[in-house]
């Protein structure tokens, strides 16, 4: 009996050692397979840049997933409460100026594009022909709205007050002789109002989803070439912590190349400029 017992158990453990070790080589085989996710958020449903970047990254055994957001707020709020890695929508001026507002540890870690902000109207073919009285709508963010006025600083329309720099508010406006009325709005809902405004200020990115061709289609158009565009250039954001994540710079890596600059050029024709 004891002998039978004694071989009995000797046979469970040598299973339970076999078993053991079948179980630890097929973990790390899926280990070894398994490919890393990376969530980045965007905004607009124009995927073309980023799904190609996806694809190259595949090849790395990156699953880039794009997440879709409709305003410019959730993005960065989802990026840091950790709903996704990674987020491209927006400009320095407007990360550096949400992350304060905001209180959250986000920095760039790589820039994409320099996309130029446009006057758009369905009633005027110039800002010339603006009547007085005129509406014209702009964005209700604040580094957006300030871009805007700016815009029309430039073009001649208003008057800043001096030293208000990038961020003017509308109370900034020193001298307004068309006396424009302006219609702060989300900078998404802008291309809706075109019917109901003389004129429009909408982001390039906005106006690409609209159908709108910021070069063909706008009737002013903001100098990317200007000393004053590094705040408007357009960047991957990342959580601080992960700032030398070495899978985030491959996702960058896989952004900043001669391909993917192409892409952009043939696929905007001017309405986005790579920066990289």
């Amino acid at each position: 009996m004891k002998k039978f017992l004694g071989l009995f158990l000797t046979i469970v453990l040598s299973l339970g050692v076999l078993a053991g070790c079948g179980s630890s080589s097929t973990g790390q085989a899926t280990g070894s397979n398994k490919k890393q996710v990376v969530k980045i958020g965007i905004t607009g449903d124009d995927h073309k840049i980023w799904d190609k970047v996806k694809q190259n990254l595949a090849k790395e055994n990156i699953d880039l997933q794009i997440v879709s957001f409709t305003d410019y707020v959730r993005p960065n709020m989802a990026l840091s409460e950790g709903e996704i890695d990674l987020n491209s929508f927006q400009h320095y001026a407007y990360l550096n100026k949400f992350k304060s507002q905001h209180n959250l540890k986000i920095s760039s870690i790589g820039e994409t594009v320099l996309a130029p902000l446009g006057v758009y109207s369905k009633k005027i073919k110039s800002l010339k022909n603006i009547k007085e009285g005129a509406k014209i709508a702009i964005p209700n963010d604040p580094t957006n709205e300030g871009r805007g006025l700016n815009l029309l600083q430039n073009a001649g329309l208003i008057k800043l007050k001096s030293g208000v720099g990038l961020l003017p508010k509308i109370q900034d406006v020193a001298e307004n002789p068309k006396k424009i009325q302006f219609v702060e709005l989300a900078a998404t809902q802008i291309p809706r109002t075109l019917q109901d405004v003389d004129a429009a200020i909408i982001n390039s990115g906005v106006a690409i989803d609209a159908k709108l061709n910021p070069v063909k289609d706008s009737i002013y158009l903001e100098n990317v070439s200007s000393k004053n565009a590094k705040p408007y250039i357009n960047v991957i954001v990342a959580r601080d912590k992960d700032k030398n994540n070495a899978t985030y710079k491959k996702v960058v890596k896989a952004y900043q190349t001669d391909e993917i600059k192409q892409l952009i050029k043939e696929t905007y024709k001017g309405a986005e400029v790579p920066v990289f």
